[in-house]
């Protein structure tokens, strides 16, 4: 395997982190428009993918693959616990 095909195993390891994130910071944003009013969206969506892309590095770690809907529950429930603390726990 070269450089570019590690690359974009790498990219497409944690695009479901990224989409995730991303789509839950955007509905968060909607859903609870006056509550978090000052709270900027990108940091919304960093927390969020960061707990994804944390999740599924130790659901891989954990289960050996990647891809299982263990694994994949766990970066859901990963993105929205992040996303909780960054929009109500972290002022």
């Amino acid at each position: 395997m070269g450089p570019i095909d590690a690359l974009w195993h790498l990219l497409n390891f944690f695009a479901p982190a990224l989409a995730v994130g991303l789509l839950a910071a955007a509905l968060a944003k909607l859903l609870w428009c006056r509550e978090l009013a000052a709270a900027r969206w990108i940091r919304l969506a960093a927390w969020a993918c960061a707990g994804g892309a944390a999740a599924s590095t130790a659901a891989l770690l954990l289960f050996g693959r990647d891809g299982t809907v263990a694994g994949y529950a766990l970066l859901v429930a990963a993105s929205a616990l992040a996303l909780w603390y960054s929009a109500f726990v972290r002022r």
